[in-house]
């Protein structure tokens, strides 16, 4: 599933070819997505878009009638294309702009969204109780010690909780978590405020690093302009199960947590 950093990746890519475009139609091939696709022509077209912005996972285009919310799913991606485009499989959706090129949304597995909103984005029901983002001010060792108080679940759930913190998810956990020495089980409650200091540092320098790597390359992820993230090639402990620890050379450990793949190393996480 694209993560935090490829959906920003994404949105620095396709932003400089919708900005202060002039929408000249819209066509929806499938509306059969996660929730069904409106019909939002008569709204979006001949406006222009005004901004393109990222609140967690979702992508906001914005325009002076309303904003057109976008998420990818579990394999969805945008790419910018001329209009002339060949239509291959699964490009469900077509955005067109008065410069001939399209923003084109093709999903294989069909749990992205494409959805418009006439609200401030903060009523809408997907947003309005989403965490901070992570990379902002917002997201510091006050709130998040705030936030775990009392909380006995594990650690690495509350960190990919979206009511605490957005957009930090499996993969960027299993990191942030090894680069704190946090084992991903531990009572989050409990979690030392050294610890957490570390944690909030990492979880920012982890998911900054991705975003300028370009994403990390997963199965279905590809970016704007159609070239894999490369940051998996730095990753330390997610999908490296059985291997050896790059800190201490201990095997890593596997486990499922969450019903999500969780890898850590025992003898570095044990706080």
């Amino acid at each position: 599933m694209p993560e935090l950093p490829e959906v920003e990746v994404t949105r620095q890519g396709i932003t400089p070819h919708l900005i202060d475009q002039q929408v000249t139609g819209l066509t929806v091939r499938n509306p059969s997505l996660r929730w069904p696709v409106p019909d939002i022509a008569q709204q979006i077209v001949g406006q222009t878009i005004r901004n393109v912005r990222r609140r967690a996972k979702y992508l906001l285009i914005d325009t002076d009638a309303g904003t057109t919310i976008v998420h990818l799913g579990m394999s969805g991606s945008l790419r910018i294309l001329p209009k002339t485009a060949a239509i291959e499989k699964h490009d469900h959706i077509d955005l067109e702009m008065a410069s001939g090129k399209i923003l084109r949304f093709n999903d294989p597995r069909r749990f992205g969204a494409w959805l418009w909103c006439e609200l401030p984005e903060e009523a809408h029901p997907l947003l309005s109780k989403l965490g901070p983002e992570p990379l902002l001010a917002a997201f510091n060792l006050d709130y998040l010690s705030q936030a775990l108080k009392g909380k006995k679940k594990a650690i690495k759930l509350c960190l990919m909780d979206n009511h605490i913190v957005v957009g930090v998810g499996n993969i960027y956990a299993n990191e942030a978590l090894f680069a704190a020495g946090i084992h991903p089980q531990a009572e989050a409650g409990k979690v030392d405020t050294e610890r957490l200091t570390i944690l909030v540092a990492e979880v920012k320098q982890i998911l900054a690093n991705a975003i300028k790597q370009g994403g990390t390359t997963l199965k279905d992820f590809t970016n704007a302009e159609g070239k894999p993230g490369y940051f998996a090639q730095k990753l330390h402990v997610y999908g490296r199960g059985g291997e050896t620890c790059t800190q201490c050379g201990n095997l890593l450990s596997e486990i499922k947590l969450g019903q999500r793949t969780t890898v850590f190393c025992g003898l570095c996480q044990t706080r």
